[in-house]
């Protein structure tokens, strides 16, 4: 196969999209289109909020225990509702790329990620943080 732009041999050849999850087939705005920063963000500060809360009342607002309470908030309710309390309150929903039940060993690979905050920061043209790249998964607004 000849090397072409319609035809790129690697990531760096591919071009520029137009809109965030344009080459995952996704719609550019609306309903299952990916969610923007802003959502992203408030979601997260209320996930965030929700875990110290809980520190504050269980453990006297211990660093660890807040950053423990985030992830075990994020590995239960990402299974169960879909994503955390912070993305449905937020209107977003996270899903696996193939579709279906997101399952387990996403939400724990995505968990651990997001603690190291890192790779939370590193996106990609779709506005996928690498958690959501490693995880094959896409947040998604759901309305």
């Amino acid at each position: 196969m000849p090397h072409t732009p319609q035809n790129p041999r690697t990531f760096g050849e591919l071009p520029p999209s137009a809109f965030p999850g344009e080459r995952l087939g996704l719609p550019e705005s609306g309903v299952r289109s990916v969610a923007r920063v802003g959502r992203r963000i408030t979601a997260l500060v209320i996930d965030w909020a929700l875990a110290v809360v809980l520190s504050v009342a269980f453990f006297a607002y211990d660093a660890t225990a807040t950053l423990v309470i985030f992830a075990i908030m994020q590995f239960i309710f990402i299974p169960t509702i879909g994503g955390s309390l912070g993305h449905r309150l937020c209107g977003m929903r996270l899903m696996p790329l193939t579709g279906g039940w997101v399952g387990l060993w996403r939400p724990a690979v995505r968990t651990v990620l997001l603690c190291v905050v890192v790779p939370a920061l590193v996106w990609d043209s779709d506005q996928r943080g690498f958690h959501d790249k490693v995880a094959g998964t896409v947040l998604l607004r759901v309305r």
